[in-house]
């Protein structure tokens, strides 16, 4: 078969240049970040308890990276469902193009009351939260999990946890391409395709064995179901094994999306990395975020690893309107997204700092309620 190029090897020419532009990339990137003086920083502090656990957030950063000789220069908007009542602004294109001028975002929470029906369902994230993913090519959705030493968890024997999700963030059936025949009568037909392409699915694949690769375990789980979504699925498989010979360290396995559950409840150390569609990923995080400790320590990530365009940081829980402005809500995960925010613009000096703090704060903790500042000056405090 001279003269032609089999799949896996195209992949394996194309990512191989494509790698070495994107570590030049990163590369002069890096350079210019780190004799930056200043964070050009993004806040979005949102609804309910989000700008309660953000101004926390904020309190440690400034304090760990003036350590480091960099000050941060914080631009607020004022976004979400509150914004969109007083408004009827979700995103505005002006607002998305100064957005694109920072150099990372850091999200609090949107979301109306339970019960508030004066916004329509979905619509902040829609038009909001997606756009931002969408628009800003954040197509890493990462989610660490980790179990702390005296945490509670759901489970009996949880054993060590300690793995990253690397989920899609821009493609699956979140991105709209969908719609209804018939609305409304007993025929009714609706349809929501999962989009997902062969260079999407391979920049994600290629960013979780990169990221096993640095790590002590090496080991890439994919999650799917290509027995029964055997089109995507299998897109998804053929891509991991020929991203898969590149990293000759780290070893890879397959497990269903159900089976990957199972084992997310009764074994949860055997994971490492794992990546996954946008789907999956969102229902396998929230439950990775039940079992080390709830969501209240659950941050992530919102990565545009090419860096045209500004990452958004936030915790993964929600806005919470129930608590709002009672200084009840942990502001660790919030802080947790300010750790993943400061390794992605390469400050890891500061950003171990921090975890440091937040380890020694969740580790020390007797089950007394704290407000949301004292749990922020405590871990500031630490630094």
């Amino acid at each position: 078969m001279a003269g032609i190029m089999l799949w896996s090897d195209s992949l394996a020419w194309k990512c191989s240049q494509n790698e070495t532009i994107l570590t030049s990339m990163w590369i002069a990137w890096l350079d210019r970040a780190m004799s930056a003086t200043s964070i050009n920083l993004a806040v979005i502090p949102g609804d309910g308890i989000g700008p309660e656990v953000i101004a926390e957030a904020v309190k440690v950063l400034e304090k760990a990276v003036a350590a480091e000789g960099v000050a941060l220069e914080l631009t607020n908007y004022k976004l979400g469902a509150q914004h969109w009542l007083e408004t009827g602004e979700t995103l505005p294109d002006e607002v998305l193009a100064d957005l694109r001028t920072r150099d990372a975002i850091l999200f609090g929470a949107v979301g109306a009351a339970p019960g508030d029906t004066r916004i329509p369902s979905g619509i902040i994230e829609r038009e909001m939260l997606l756009k931002l993913r969408f628009s800003l090519d954040h197509y890493v959705n990462l989610r660490p999990s980790r179990l702390y030493g005296t945490v509670g968890s759901p489970l009996a024997n949880p054993g060590t946890i300690d793995f990253i999700v690397v989920r899609e963030g821009t493609e699956g059936p979140y991105v709209g391409n969908g719609g209804t025949l018939r609305g409304g009568t007993p025929h009714e037909v609706a349809t929501e395709v999962s989009l997902n392409t062969a260079h999407g699915v391979e920049r994600v694949v290629r960013d979780a064995f990169r990221r096993a690769n640095e790590r002590p375990r090496k080991h890439v789980t994919l999650v799917h179901k290509h027995n029964v979504l055997v089109f995507a699925g299998h897109l998804w498989k053929r891509t991991v094994e020929a991203v898969a010979q590149e990293f000759p360290e780290v070893t890879h396995d397959y497990l269903h999306i159900d089976a990957a559950t199972i084992f997310m409840v009764t074994d949860p150390a055997r994971f490492d990395v794992i990546v996954t569609d946008n789907l999956f990923g969102d229902i396998l995080t929230d439950l990775a975020a039940a079992v080390t400790g709830g969501i209240g320590l659950a941050a992530s990530g919102n990565i545009n690893m090419d860096r045209t365009a500004p990452s958004m940081f936030e915790p993964v829980h929600g806005s919470a309107p129930d608590i709002a402005g009672q200084q009840k809500a942990d502001p660790t995960a919030a802080i947790l997204s300010a750790v993943l925010l400061l390794d992605h613009l390469g400050y890891t000096t500061a950003a171990r700092k921090i975890e440091a703090a937040v380890v020694a704060d969740v580790e020390s903790r007797t089950g007394e309620p704290r407000s949301t500042a004292a749990i922020g000056d405590a871990i500031a405090a630490a630094l």
